[in-house]
C-alpha cells in the first residue's frame, strides 16, 4: 500500500506500470493480429479464389471449427487456470512455449495444396485440418496473454494503460497485412490485365512474413512484461463453480454478448475484400479503407486514457458506438437509395471511405477501453464470488469473439453464395458483374449498420458498470492483493 501520510492526489499504487511495460504488452498483441488479421481478413478469398471451394463449403468449414470451440477453449481455460506458477510467471512461459506454433499453423493455412491434388474432398480435408490447428494454438497463447493484464497490475490506471497501448499493438498488427498484403496477394489477370485476381505464391510468401513477425513480437512480450499480482501458489478452483457464476452475472453476459458483436463485425468486415475486387474493382482501395478506419483511433488514443478515466469506460464505449451506429446506418441507406454507382466512381469511393472514417472515430472508442473493460467484469466476478478465474473469464470471453467470427464468416458467406450468387468459377476472375456486385455492396452495408447499433445499444442500456460502481470493486481487489502479497 502506498504511504499513509500521502494526500489522496499524492497516492501512488503500489503495482503502478509505465509506459516502457505497456509498449511491451502491446507486442504481445501486435504478434496476435499479425497472424489473425491475415487469417480473418484474406483466407476466406485463398479459399474461394485459389483452392476453389465454394462459399457454401467454406461457411460450414468454419461453423464445424467453431463447434470444436466449444470445448477447446474452455478446455484450455481450465489448463491455464489450473497451472500453478512458475518462476517466468502464471501466464507469460505461454509467449514463448506457443509462440512457433501458432504462426506456423498460420503459414501452413494458406499452403496451395492443388499443387499436389486436384480432388476437392482432399482440399476441403487439409483445409479443415489447418484451420482447426490454428484455432487450436491461437486460443493456447490468446487465453494467457489476455489474462496476463490482469497480473501485470491491479492498478484501474495501469489497466486502461494496457488496454490502451493493446490497441496500439493490435492496430499495429492489424494494419500491417491490410495495408501490405493487397499489393503481394493480388495479379493481374492475364485475360483481363484491368482486373486483379488472387496469387497462390504471394499470399503464401506474405504468410510467411506475418508467421516471422508474430514469433519475434511474442518472445519481445516475453521479454518486456513482468507479473506483478501474485497469483496463487497451488490454484484450487472450481471451473464449474466459477463458468456457473458468469452466466448469473449481467456484466458478464452484456460483455460476452458484446464481444460476439464487435469481433463479428471486424470479421464480417473482410467481406469488403470481394467489394473493392468485385463492385469497386480496384483491390488498392482496401488499403485506403484500412487508413480511413486505424486513423482515428490512431487520433484517440492519445485522449482516451483521460478521457476514460474523467467519464469512465462504459460511458465512453457507448458515446463512440453511437457514432458509428449513425454513419452505418446513414451509408446503408444510401446504397439503398441508389446514390452509390460501381466501377470506380469517385463520389461513392469519397462517401463509402468517410463512412469508414466516422465509424473508425466511433469504434475507437469501444477498442481502446475494451481489454480494460474485461479486467473490470473479471474484478467484479472476483469480488462476486471469491474466485480467482482470469483465465476461465478469459476463454469463454475469447469463445465469444469466435462465435462472433464464426457467425459473421458463415452468414457473410451463405449471403455471398445464396443472396448474391457468388461463383468461384466465374467471380474469382472476374470485375463489376451486375447483380452480384450489387448485392455485395447490400450486404457489406446492412450488416454493419445493425451491428454497430446493437453494440450502442447494449453499452448504453445494458452494462452495468459505471465509473461509480467500479471505484469499491477497486478497492476490495486492491486490499485483497495486498493482503495476498503479505502472506506469502
Amino acid at each position: 500500500m502506498g504511504k499513509k501520510d500521502k494526500t489522496k492526489s499524492e497516492y501512488q499504487h503500489p503495482n503502478k506500470i509505465g509506459i516502457k511495460e505497456a509498449m511491451g504488452y502491446a507486442l504481445g498483441d501486435a504478434g496476435n493480429l499479425f497472424v489473425l488479421t491475415y487469417v480473418s481478413s484474406f483466407l476466406k478469398v485463398f479459399y474461394t479464389d485459389v483452392l476453389l471451394i465454394t462459399p457454401g463449403n467454406v461457411a460450414t468449414l468454419f461453423l464445424a471449427t467453431r463447434l470444436w470451440d466449444a470445448i477447446n477453449d474452455p478446455l484450455w481455460g481450465g489448463i491455464v487456470a489450473k497451472r500453478p506458477p512458475g518462476k517466468d510467471g502464471k501466464f507469460r512461459p505461454y509467449l514463448k512455449w506457443v509462440a512457433i506454433p501458432v504462426a506456423v499453423a498460420e503459414l501452413l493455412c494458406f499452403y496451395d495444396i492443388t499443387r499436389h491434388t486436384d480432388n476437392p474432398t482432399l482440399i476441403l480435408v487439409f483445409a479443415y485440418i489447418t484451420y482447426i490447428a490454428f484455432g487450436m494454438m491461437y486460443t493456447g497463447i490468446n487465453v494467457p496473454f489476455g489474462s496476463l493484464a490482469s497480473v501485470i497490475t491491479d492498478d484501474p490506471d495501469g489497466r486502461t494503460l494496457l488496454s490502451t497501448f493493446r490497441a496500439i499493438g493490435g492496430g499495429i498488427g492489424g494494419a500491417a497485412p491490410l495495408l501490405v498484403a493487397p499489393f503481394i496477394i493480388y495479379k493481374k489477370n492475364e485475360a483481363d490485365p484491368t482486373v486483379k485476381v488472387a496469387d497462390a505464391k504471394g499470399m503464401f510468401i506474405f504468410a510467411a512474413v506475418m508467421c516471422v513477425c508474430a514469433i519475434v513480437f511474442y518472445f519481445a512480450c516475453f521479454a518486456t512484461t513482468k507479473e506483478r499480482v501474485k497469483s496463487e501458489a497451488k490454484p484450487n478452483i472450481n471451473m464449474k463453480e466459477a463458468y456457473k457464476a458468469m452466466f448469473k452475472s449481467r456484466p458478464f453476459i452484456v460483455l460476452a454478448i458484446t464481444g460476439v458483436l464487435i469481433s463479428g463485425q471486424l470479421q464480417f468486415a473482410s467481406l469488403n475484400q470481394y467489394l473493392f475486387k468485385n463492385y469497386f474493382v480496384n483491390t488498392n482501395l482496401s488499403v485506403v479503407g484500412t487508413i480511413a478506419q486505424y486513423f482515428p483511433m490512431a487520433l484517440m488514443i492519445l485522449i482516451t486514457p483521460t478521457l476514460s478515466k474523467k467519464y469512465g469506460k462504459k460511458e465512453l464505449a457507448g458515446f463512440g458506438s453511437m457514432f458509428a451506429a449513425f454513419a452505418a446506418i446513414a451509408c446503408f441507406v444510401m446504397g439503398m437509395l441508389g446514390k452509390f454507382k460501381p466501377e470506380g466512381d469517385k463520389f461513392t469511393i469519397v462517401v463509402f471511405m468517410a463512412t469508414l472514417f466516422i465509424i473508425g472515430f466511433g469504434y475507437s472508442f469501444v477498442s481502446i477501453t475494451n481489454w480494460a473493460v474485461v479486467a473490470d467484469v473479471i474484478d467484479y466476478q472476483y469480488v462476486q464470488t471469491g474466485i480467482k478465474s482470469e483465465s476461465a473469464i478469459y476463454a469463454v470471453y475469447t469463445f465469444s469473439r469466435k462465435l462472433g467470427q464464426t457467425i459473421a464468416d458463415y452468414g457473410g458467406l451463405m449471403l455471398l453464395e445464396k443472396y448474391a450468387h457468388y461463383d468461384v468459377t466465374k467471380m474469382s476472375n472476374a470485375g463489376y458483374v451486375q447483380g452480384t456486385s450489387d448485392k455485395i455492396l447490400t450486404i457489406c452495408t446492412l450488416i454493419p449498420a445493425i451491428t454497430y447499433t446493437l453494440i450502442w445499444l447494449l453499452y448504453r442500456f445494458g452494462y452495468p458498470l459505471t465509473k461509480e460502481k467500479l471505484e469499491p470493486i477497486y478497492k476490495k481487489v486492491r486490499e485483497d492483493n495486498a493482503a495476498l502479497a503479505e502472506a506469502e
